[in-house]
């Protein structure tokens, strides 16, 4: 947090779009996004139009300052350009009719390689975008087929260098670790087939296990259905995180977040809002969005939208969550620590109260070699990235708040 967001001063908002349509549903998903027919996207459009014509008085009914500056806008899916060119176009319009789009705002779309038309990467620029997110997940194409991809390795080359010509530099590629058939080599080569297209940002997730996708849910249940039993352990996972994290630093692209790697520069402006607890809103199936409290205070307000396209569409109202001291206390915590240069103590303890900092679980997991500390400032060490949320656990159960 800035000290501009401590006065309450007017901070650029950041915008989030979920399209969450695809042209074929991965196995390791677990967004709420899926196959649709293309009649759905008509009326998709249209509501999510609707809603951001509607912002500022979401934000006043729900308590939240609306500030109308927009430095970053941000489309994912799901893919949106599975959309026609016409429609992102629409949506890309409601933005700039209802909010001032900043003069060199980060504007980012996720796209899935191969499928960058040439209409629809004319179409891109012509509405500002200025960052595209790939979905690769693998250079290998054995391991992007067992997960449901539909590119291949040349065919993701040709589209970087695509964007390149057109005057897209600011490329992330997305990266996954445990995917079906990969072993250390096969991400040996991800890794480096990555660094060598001189991307500018890089982001490395672990495959998630859980019952919110079919291969998590095989997974769970020890069967073989979507190569399940060709996936790497959890350890083999981890040691694959930690070999990107040494592979990518080498090559000079820095780790400031947890999953997220930059070349100097190349930090995504939209994601550290997240991180930072600056302002959004988002629209579209299960988005989010938090705004700082109209009332003048430090408090602030969350809201977000139905994860299921038919409530969404047929209207079902947003959730609104207003955020305690309390709770901004926790989000202080379990956010800023996503990011490698971590938290200053002192400051949060300036802002929030003196005695809001829980010591105890601080020096505990100093002493476990989960945290580092230098000054007032802590962070995750690298065993302590790897067992994130466990860290985090620990300051939302434990963290002491008092005024």
């Amino acid at each position: 947090m800035t000290a501009q967001q401590c006065d309450n001063s007017a901070v650029p908002l950041g915008i989030y779009i979920s399209v969450p349509f695809c042209r074929s549903k991965c196995s390791y998903c677990n967004f709420a996004s899926g196959v649709f027919s293309r009649g759905a996207f008509e009326s998709y459009v249209r509501r999510v139009c609707a809603d951001i014509r509607n912002a500022e008085r979401t934000a006043r009914e729900a308590g939240g300052a609306f500030e109308r500056e927009v430095d970053s806008i941000y489309l994912g899916g799901g893919t949106p350009t599975v959309l026609e060119p016409a429609q992102l176009g629409e949506i890309f319009a409601a933005v700039r009719e209802t909010f001032e789009v900043m003069q060199g705002a980060e504007v980012t779309v996720e796209c899935a390689p191969v499928s960058l038309s040439d209409t629809m990467l004319e179409k891109l620029l012509r509405c500002g975008v200025n960052r595209v997110s790939l979905g690769v997940q693998s250079f290998v194409d054995q391991e992007s087929r067992a997960v449901g991809r539909l590119h291949t390795r040349d065919a993701t080359l040709v589209d970087i260098e695509r964007l390149r010509r057109a005057g897209v530099t600011n490329i992330n590629i997305d990266l996954i670790a445990g995917l079906p058939h990969q072993t250390q080599a096969s991400w040996q080569y991800s890794l480096e087939q990555t660094i060598a297209t001189g991307a500018p940002h890089v982001s490395v997730y672990m495959l998630e296990v859980d019952e919110d996708s079919r291969l998590g849910r095989e997974l769970i249940a020890g069967g073989k259905r979507y190569h399940a039993h060709f996936v790497p352990d959890e350890d083999t996972t981890a040691d694959l995180y930690l070999i990107a994290g040494e592979a990518l630093e080498a090559a000079g692209v820095k780790q400031y977040e947890i999953s997220n790697f930059a070349r100097v520069g190349g930090e995504s402006l939209h994601n550290l809002k997240y991180w930072t607890r600056q302002p959004y809103m988002g629209f579209g199936v299960d988005a989010h969005s938090m705004l700082l409290s109209s009332d003048g205070s430090r408090n602030a307000v969350r809201m977000g939208t139905p994860d299921v396209l038919e409530q969404y569409t047929t209207g079902a109202p947003r959730s609104v969550t207003p955020v305690s001291h309390d709770m901004a206390v926790e989000e202080e915590f379990f956010l800023g620590l996503r990011l490698r240069r971590g938290i200053d103590l002192a400051r949060i303890a300036a802002v929030y109260g003196v005695h809001c900092v829980p010591q105890q679980v601080v020096d505990e997991l100093e002493s476990a070699g989960l945290l580092d500390r230098e000054g007032t400032w802590i962070g995750l060490t690298q065993r302590g990235r790897l067992l994130s949320n466990e860290v985090f656990q620990r300051f939302i159960r434990d963290a002491v708040v008092s005024e």
